[in-house]
């Protein structure tokens, strides 16, 4: 069985198609090359904005009705926005398929953006957005993006402003959409037992009747980068702490080996170097961890981490020292054996789940134009040595170049 299909409608938009024989489940999704990076300065959150509405009233449904009709079979219905992305999804029985589709084609395109419900659905961002500055673990990851790309729509929250919530209407959602919606850029993506044959039946059924827009749109490239160090004083107990910088896009040579690099510094294992330096060593932390986002034409690193205020100063002279370490000692053939067969069991368990499959096709073929393998992947991180890990680390992990965001316990 091929490991997956492409199928292009008349319109442009494109069905992403792999057929899993053991599962009862579909997990089918639409995604648009759209997210927070796309909207003006007045209109940051409008995108997330769409997203919340297009499930408050169609031309043919309700909001009731929407909710409701897959729930009542025991089915999801979800969506998400990010900085290049707006994606709805559902999971649903294969018997009930066809309503999954209809449900999210209807949704995506037909949205009709009630006005009364443009007002309680402000009310309901603005409560999303205390629950996250309530959560400052969370505030801080938001408000690090900023020191990365300042004054600059990678570095907006993508739930905007209250300034920008409390501004939106009816015709913004509109002409948003009509300005970005690019179906040569829409991915309707299908995981699960269900043929190829019937996935082209259903995505002709439902979609073939979206007209065929394009948009050039040129997105704004990042801005010059210079670090930056910010301490804010909050209500909190513990001290927290992210660091970051700049890194390779998406459509870097040398990705796979700074993705590793990262993965070994801070990924999700307990013996993740800063974990075991931090938290096993020496008890400083609950946790800590460093992430690689890869964006289309910019990417970044960031490590976040809570500690006790008296702790501060050690910890940061400890996360310098296992960055340096990378830099300085290359790591033996058993470690980096160890390194690689981690990495790939865990991409592998990620491959495993059907939902989280469904979505990388749908991103995949929006960023790259193409749906990398597991064993490709694999074989890319086979293909890194030593040698090359060193000099990713020397190239890119700059002490100097490092922005950190703190918040303290006032």
């Amino acid at each position: 069985m091929a490991e997956y299909q492409v199928y292009t409608l008349k319109n442009g938009i494109r069905l992403a198609h792999r057929q899993v024989s053991h599962t009862k489940i579909v997990h089918c999704g639409i995604m648009l090359d759209i997210g927070s990076r796309d909207e003006k300065n007045n209109e940051t959150g409008l995108a997330h904005f769409w997203e919340h509405m297009a499930f408050k009233g169609t031309k043919k449904r309700k909001a009731f009705h929407i909710i409701n009709r897959l729930e009542s079979v025991g089915g999801e219905l979800n969506a998400y926005t990010t900085k290049e992305k707006i994606c709805f999804y559902a999971s649903v029985l294969d018997s009930h398929f066809d309503k999954a589709v209809d449900i999210l084609s209807d949704i995506t395109f037909n949205s009709i953006f009630p006005e009364k419900q443009v007002e309680k659905e402000r009310s309901v961002i603005l409560e999303e957005m205390s629950m996250y500055l309530d959560s400052p673990e969370d505030a801080i990851q938001d408000e690090f993006d900023e020191l990365i790309y300042p004054n600059h729509p990678l570095g907006y929250n993508i739930l905007g402003t209250r300034e920008t919530v409390n501004s939106f209407h009816r015709d913004d959602l509109e002409r948003f959409v009509k300005e970005n919606i690019n179906t040569e850029k829409i991915i309707f993506s299908v995981v699960g037992n269900i043929t190829l044959k019937k996935a082209i039946k259903m995505a002709e059924k439902y979609l073939s009747e979206v007209p065929h827009l394009t948009r050039k749109h040129e997105r704004l490239g990042p801005p010059d980068y210079q670090p930056r160090q910010l301490v804010f004083e909050k209500p909190i107990s513990q001290a927290h702490v992210a660091i970051g910088l700049p890194a390779y896009s998406l459509h870097h040579e040398n990705r796979f080996s700074y993705f590793t690099l990262i993965h070994l510094l801070g990924g999700p294992g307990m013996n993740s170097r800063l974990n075991v330096a931090l938290r096993e060593k020496n008890g400083l932390v609950y946790g800590i961890d460093a992430s690689y986002t890869a964006l289309t034409d910019t990417g970044y690193t960031g490590i976040y981490y809570a500690t006790d205020k008296k702790n501060l100063k050690r910890a940061h002279n400890l996360v310098q020292k296992e960055i340096e370490l990378l830099k300085t000692k290359p790591l033996g053939g058993l470690q980096l054996k160890n390194l690689k067969d981690q990495l790939m069991g865990q991409l592998a368990m990620s491959d495993e789940s059907n939902q989280g499959y469904m979505l990388m096709m749908a991103k995949s073929l929006l960023d790259i134009d193409r749906i990398d393998t597991l064993e490709y992947v694999f074989e890319r991180i086979e293909d890194i040595d030593s040698r090359t890990l060193q000099e990713t680390a020397i190239q890119t992990l700059n002490s100097e170049e490092f922005s950190s965001l703190t918040y303290l316990p006032s």
